[in-house]
Parts: structure tokens; C-alpha cells; sequence
């Protein structure tokens, strides 16, 4: 990782803090740093008291050119806590898990939305981060940890960032601010080699709910070895009930004050930035100027207001990139334009306006936190889902001939035979989910299977040169790596050269997904779990789709049930986590939709719970 000089805005101990209490001003911004006193205390020993704050805040007043503070004032108003602490049950807290990672909702107004990720929580969310992150490092206890914070645009960031912020801070950990910053850049901050921004961190933690929208929020955990699982997750979840729910004001009093740690903000996102920037001039080999290899490439970015903005001018600009038409760049969190989600119809016709309004080259669109991402040619043909997976397969399989590109399961089996038949690769079609898919790829070659790709129809992909780590901005390099290649070693034709590479790839005419809802207070589950109504629906189907002789069940399949018939095929699946059954059809046209649809709506008719409006309407249309 290259070494950015000047990007430490400030480090702070808060020791300093206590001793400034009498420098009170009344001009303190509300977005600039915010801790309360509680945040002073070790977590070891102590119960904070949440009813009584004293709020410091942070203000720069003047910065140098390289980028350091050169002095800064320390505003500190004592004020009482609004906020109402409840008890809470320790399935409230799990409620919030999301597979791998924390999602809740943490601005009101919304009906039928309560808040359910208040900052309380958040603090005990991340205090319980830090006594996890301890006791996975198991080192010498004299030596202090830290943790990097980041976050997307979203209203609630600065907000969700005071209250971890103070958790790690009570626990003893410094901290790291980074600001606006992406998933993927978060974990890189955990592998970074750089004293001056204070890296490696020990974890870090995003605050982000990807494209879910503008009330929601969460986080997505991480370490040297990757993203948190979902067992990590419950477990850190299970800690934070306890921790939230053993608070007390007593403790406050007698040891408030005792606890130094720092606070650095850094804008590591320049670092993080040039290593694409390297990346990309690397690729370009020794053909051709070095600095600029994209020059004379003309690519638009769609950020979707959310954190991807910083591609254009730290990746794009320096590579020597035309960029006029990018669009949504400022970071937003009401969304104003469209959801920032590469798999969103409205999402991908505005990058593909974009590109053709600016007859530009190349177009690339990325999520909220930019872990995921899509792109679109010169001819305004969308690269995204089974198309990107084919596009990225070929390169992969160009590097690595012969190598096992681990999927989701709603793959088509188009894809299958171009990654099998035109590539010459493996396709092993696993579960729905990032992280399932880039740990059956680590799995795979941990018995000596070869992978090099792990990626999701959502745009998800991970590979294993970049420690399997799901990033959409990487991603686009790689695209951006074969453009650079080809145009130093005299290939024109812009774009082609990416489309080019999924010639071939058969795409079926109809594609549906569709969400068969369980209605968990019908009287059809009899007090059960939807889950496990659920694996009665696909147990039934199994069997009816076992006696028909038309039907032809996948031999190997991972998640639901999986079915080729008519000349397409149809997954029917339980959700990861909530009480619906996707169903996902490909087919050659819409009567063979339909057929493949009836054969779905006469076996599970019967249970009644389901509800099969959607499915219904597919058949009565056609």
C-alpha cells in the first residue's frame, strides 16, 4: 500500500478532553467529532450512565497545505442525554442481524417503522465489538487496539459514528474516522502498512445498509481475515444485550476520567484510491504512457449519491480518463435520483442514458458503500448480472485456465455453458449470499480445488488477488485493466473488447423473479416457525416435481429446489432471512414462462399461508 503523506487531520487523546472542560463555546458544529463522557471509561469494570452526557466537540481552526492540523480548539457543552433507555430482550438485539451483518432502522417518520437502531445500541453494538475484536487478538494487553470507522451518505451517519465512536472509546480503543469511505475500503484498512494514518487497524467498522433505503442503517464488520460471519455477528449481538442492558448510573461518578485514548481522522480513501490508480498502470505493462493509460477513454460514473463519487476524480482523472457526464456523484442520503442499486431497473436506465447522451465509451455504476457494481458499453448494453459474471469470468479464466468461478444459486444455466463450454472453466452454483459464496470459494481451495472468482447476480465479486474481498471498484479496475492492456498493445474499438469477451453467451427471452410471501400469523403454521413452513412448501414441491417425467430436477444443487424443464428452468428458494420463497424463472418465451409457473402454483397451492397473488398474475396475463 502506497504511503499518503499529510492525510492526519488530527489525533487527540481524550485525556486532553477532561482537562479542557472549561472551554465551553457556542459555536460547536454538530458534525464535527462528538463524544460523551462515558466515553472516557475503560468498559472492563464500569456501567455507564446514558442519561448523562457531556457532549465534546471537536473544531478545527486552521489546516496547512499538506493536510495537517495545525491547531484546533476543544468546545465541550454539557448537556442531558434525550435519549429514553429501555430494557431490551436479548432477541431485540438479534433481530437486527442480517446474515453477516447489523441492519436496523435509525431515523424516524416512516409509518410502521419504529427506530430500532438508536444510538444507545449502537455504542453497546460497538463497545461489544471491541470486547470481541480482544478476545480474537488474544495479545500482549499493554499494547492498544484500534478500529476504523467509515460511512456511506446516509442522513443518520454522523450520528451512528458519535455512538460507536464512544462504544470503542469506553472499551479503550483508539479510533480511526475516515469519513465518507467505502466497504471495500474499510477492509483494506485492516492490511494497510502505514504508521503515519495509524495502520493496519486491528478492525474496522462501515456504517452503511447498501441500497435499503434512506431510514435504514447497519454495519458490516471486519478484521485482517475478512468480514465477520454470521455466527461473529450473533455473537457480538449477544454481547451488546448484555452489555446494553447492565447499564446503570452508578460507576459514572467514581471513574470517569481514567480511560487515554486517541482519535484520528484520516483520509484514507486516497490511499485506497491510488492502489487502483497502481493497479490499472500496472495492467498497462511497459506499452505506452504509463501514467495516463486511459487517456482518450471517455467513461461516466453513476454514484447513485452514494460513497462511489471518489472513483471519478482519485481513480479516473489520474489514469487520464474523459469523465464529463458522470453523474450523482455528491454524496446524498435522501437518494434524490434512484436507488443506488446496480441490480434496480430505474438505477441502470440512467447510467445507460448517461452513456449514450454522452456518447461515451464506457459506463460504470456502483451501490451505496460501493461494494457492488455494474457497467454499461458504447452501444448502451447493460453488463450486470449474468453479463458481468461472463465478462469477469473470461478474464478470470484468461489469468487462470481451468479455474472454478463460484456463483449464486439464481444464476442462468446460459452462464453455465459459457463458463463450462466457451471458457473452459467450472461453475459451481452455490447459495444466495455474498458471504456464502466468496467462503464456498475459500472452501474450495482450502481442499484443493482451485478458485479464483467468487461473485452474485447482485454484483457482488470477490477474488482471490484481492483477499476475496466483495469489491465493486476493484471489479470495474479489473474491466478498466483490459481496456488500458488493449489500447497499449494497439487495439482499438473502445468497449468492444469488454463485449467481445461474452459473445456467446445464450440469455434467455422471459426472466422472472417473483416473492412468495408466508404469512406468519396464518393459522396454516399452527405456531410454527416460517422456515420451517417453508421447507415444507419446497419438500412437496421436490416430490411432485420427482413424478413428473417432464420435469428434471439439477443433480447438484445447493439451496431449494431447482428445476429444468420447456426449454428454461425455475429456482424456487426460502429467503436468508426473511418469510419468502423467491422464485426465479428463465425461459424462451412467455408460454413456456407460464408452463413453468403452473407446474410452481399446482404444487404448492394447497398450503394456504403462501401468498400466491404474484404468481397468479404471471399466468392470468399470458
Amino acid at each position: 500500500m502506497a504511503a499518503v503523506s499529510g492525510k492526519i487531520f488530527q489525533n487527540v487523546s481524550v485525556a486532553q478532553y477532561s482537562k479542557q472542560n472549561s472551554q465551553f463555546h457556542p459555536q460547536c458544529r454538530r458534525d464535527s467529532f462528538t463524544s460523551n463522557l462515558r466515553s472516557l471509561l475503560p468498559l472492563k469494570g464500569r456501567k455507564p450512565a446514558w442519561n448523562r452526557t457531556l457532549a465534546m466537540q471537536l473544531r478545527t481552526s486552521s489546516i496547512y497545505q499538506n493536510g495537517f492540523v495545525s491547531g484546533g480548539s476543544i468546545c465541550c457543552n454539557a448537556a442531558s442525554s434525550s435519549t429514553e433507555v429501555r430494557p431490551l430482550e436479548k432477541s431485540d438485539f438479534l433481530k437486527l442481524q442480517n446474515g453477516s451483518d447489523i441492519r436496523g432502522v435509525a431515523v424516524a417518520g416512516v409509518d410502521g417503522e419504529p427506530v430500532t437502531l438508536t444510538e444507545p445500541i449502537s455504542e453497546a453494538i460497538a463497545s461489544a465489538f471491541a470486547a470481541w475484536l480482544s478476545d480474537k487478538k488474544k495479545g500482549d494487553a499493554s499494547m492498544a487496539m484500534s478500529v476504523s470507522i467509515g460511512h456511506d451518505s446516509r442522513i443518520s451517519a454522523s450520528m451512528l459514528q458519535d455512538a460507536v465512536s464512544q462504544g470503542l472509546m469506553s472499551a479503550g480503543i483508539d479510533v480511526l474516522h475516515f469519513g465518507l469511505a467505502s466497504t471495500p475500503a474499510m477492509f483494506n484498512s485492516t492490511l494497510t502498512r502505514n504508521e503515519e494514518v495509524g495502520c493496519p487497524a486491528d478492525g474496522a467498522i462501515m456504517i452503511t445498509a447498501s441500497h435499503l433505503p434512506y431510514n435504514r442503517n447497519g454495519f458490516k464488520f471486519f478484521t485482517n481475515a475478512g468480514g465477520l460471519g454470521k455466527a461473529d455477528i450473533k455473537d457480538i449481538l449477544e454481547r451488546a444485550s448484555d452489555i446494553y442492558n447492565k447499564i446503570t448510573d452508578e460507576g459514572l461518578r467514581d471513574l470517569q476520567g481514567t480511560s487515554s485514548v486517541s482519535v484520528k481522522k484520516v483520509d484514507y480513501m486516497a490511499i485506497y484510491a491510488s492502489d487502483l490508480v497502481h493497479a490499472v498502470r500496472k495492467a498497462a505493462g511497459n506499452i505506452g504512457d504509463l501514467a495516463t493509460p486511459l487517456e482518450g477513454f471517455h467513461i461516466v460514473v453513476d454514484a447513485g449519491n452514494g460513497a462511489g463519487g471518489f472513483f471519478v476524480d482519485k481513480v479516473l482523472g489520474p489514469l487520464g480518463a474523459v469523465t464529463s457526464g458522470s453523474q450523482f456523484l455528491e454524496p446524498d442520503g435522501m437518494f434524490p435520483n434512484h436507488i443506488p442499486n446496480p441490480e434496480d431497473k430505474a438505477a441502470m436506465t440512467a447510467i445507460t442514458q448517461a452513456v449514450l447522451n454522452n456518447k461515451a465509451d464506457f459506463g460504470i455504476i456502483f451501490d451505496t458503500d460501493v461494494d457492488r457494481s455494474a457497467a454499461v458499453d458504447s452501444t448502451g448494453r447493460e453488463l450486470n448480472r449474468n453479463r458481468l459474471i461472463a465478462l469477469i469470468s473470461a478474464i478470470i479464466l484468461e489469468e487462470h485456465p481451468g479455474t472454478t468461478i463460484v456463483t449464486d444459486s439464481v444464476t442462468s444455466d446460459g452462464l453455465t455453458l459459457f463458463i463450462e463450454k466457451k471458457l473452459g472453466g467450472k461453475h459451481h452454483r452455490f447459495k444466495r449470499g455474498y458471504k456464502n459464496v466468496i467462503d464456498e470459494a475459500i472452501r474450495l481451495n482450502s481442499i484443493g480445488e482451485e478458485s479464483h472468482l467468487a461473485i452474485e447476480t447482485s454484483g457482488h465479486g470477490a477474488l482471490k488477488e484481492n483477499n476475496w474481498l466483495d469489491d465493486g471498484a476493484y471489479l470495474m479496475v479489473k474491466l478498466l485493466n483490459k481496456l488500458a492492456s488493449a489500447r497499449a498493445s494497439g487495439i482499438k474499438g473502445g468497449s468492444k473488447v469488454l463485449t467481445d469477451l461474452v459473445e456467446g453467451l445464450q440469455e434467455a427471452a422471459v426472466t422472472v423473479e417473483l416473492r412468495l410471501k408466508i404469512d406468519q400469523n396464518h393459522a396454516d403454521l399452527k405456531g410454527g416457525s416460517f422456515r420451517d413452513y417453508g421447507e415444507a412448501v419446497l419438500k412437496h414441491l421436490e416430490n411432485v416435481v420427482d413424478s413428473d417425467l417432464k420435469l428434471v430436477k439439477a443433480p447438484i444443487n445447493y439451496e431449494g429446489v431447482r428445476v429444468s424443464g420447456f426449454g428454461g428452468w425455475f429456482l424456487l428458494r426460502l429467503s436468508l432471512h426473511d418469510p419468502v420463497l423467491p422464485l426465479n424463472i428463465e425461459a424462451p418465451s412467455n408460454d413456456e414462462a407460464v408452463k413453468l409457473a403452473l407446474v410452481v402454483h399446482e404444487a404448492v397451492r394447497g398450503f394456504s399461508a403462501l401468498d400466491m397473488s404474484s404468481l397468479d398474475k404471471l399466468i392470468h396475463r399470458n
